[in-house]
């Protein structure tokens, strides 16, 4: 059966079965959305955490790493307890929608991206800061320049945040619904085409999941090594 449909699986994803390649538009398209915003939410408020003192600091890393294992399906009913109808944000109708998996994705990226931004910058040459803050460069320049310094570390949290939100599956499962051509995407498709009997779709959608993980994984571990080298 393993083998079977192993082969069958390939199959489909070389014929571009649209009931394969659609799930897997849907989670690209959503996830790159919330890793980019999560992204501009994150690295700031990393950079401030990894360079800045200021009272409390160590409370608020805590936190972030802490939040950096958060349960997918625990942010799932935090994001659906406000958007359903009867919550503080019912009015906006993104229930079971690709906005909704958006938020709570963004929910899940954001510590992880904080976190390993933080723990980055703070490995950094303390000289460089205190170089440009010497030139009357001020310190939003000083971080700029940390953060270019520590660049492809900064990339490699990025991607980290994204194969996370890449794989989750409770968060779409709670708040985007699993709809078919809507919010249906790769790890919810595997779980029902697996649950209605079509072994081979699940498994086409799992080899496209194994993929992406492994190109993300490998990329950030290239970009880590290449930051040890220098």
């Amino acid at each position: 059966m393993i083998a079977e449909g192993t082969v069958q699986g390939i199959s489909l994803l070389l014929r571009l079965d649209p009931e394969v390649w659609g799930p897997v538009w849907v989670s690209l398209s959503v996830s790159l959305t919330s890793t980019g915003l999560a992204t501009v939410l994150a690295l700031p408020a990393g950079l401030a955490l990894g360079l800045g003192r200021f009272r409390g600091r160590r409370l608020v890393l805590g936190l972030a790493n802490t939040l950096m294992a958060l349960p997918t399906v625990l942010v799932g009913l935090l994001v659906y307890a406000f958007l359903t109808r009867r919550g503080p944000l019912g009015e906006l109708n993104l229930l079971y929608t690709r906005g909704a998996m958006v938020v709570g994705q963004v929910i899940l990226a954001f510590p992880i991206i904080v976190g390993l931004c933080a723990a980055a910058v703070e490995r950094a040459d303390p000289r460089i800061g205190h170089t440009v803050l010497g030139l009357g460069g001020g310190r939003l320049r000083a971080a700029r320049v940390v953060a270019l310094e520590m660049r492809t570390a900064l990339v490699a949290a990025v991607a980290a945040g994204f194969g996370r939100v890449f794989a989750e599956v409770g968060i779409s499962m709670m708040v985007g619904g699993n709809i078919r051509g809507t919010t249906r995407n790769i790890t919810t498709g595997i779980a029902f085409e697996t649950g209605k009997g079509e072994f081979a779709r699940g498994v086409a959608l799992g080899v496209v999941l194994l993929v992406v993980a492994l190109a993300v994984n490998l990329t950030a571990s290239m970009l880590q090594s290449r930051r040890g080298e220098k």
